[in-house]
């Protein structure tokens, strides 16, 4: 999944049991799904069912009920 976040573009993706995100600018984000509640019990289809919203300045996952803002995700906040 692709979007812009403050005029980067932003793709998200599970990989190795981690949810990952790359800016424009290079920049590779990627933290545990371990670390988050509800995405650790998510089944991989689940998982990869990644939508970038609000302009691309959150991440949701409507099968999980699960949101995160990029902020949050960038100060170490990956939820409960």
């Amino acid at each position: 999944m692709k979007a812009d976040f403050l005029g980067m573009n932003i793709k998200a993706w599970v990989e190795s049991g981690m949810i990952c995100l790359l800016m424009s600018d290079n920049k590779k984000v990627c933290f545990p799904i371990e670390l988050n509640s509800k995405l650790k019990n998510a089944t991989v289809k689940q998982l990869k069912n990644i939508e970038i919203i609000c302009g691309g300045t959150g991440l949701n996952w409507t099968d999980l009920d699960e949101d995160l803002s990029l902020t949050g995700i960038m100060e170490g906040r990956y939820g409960y």
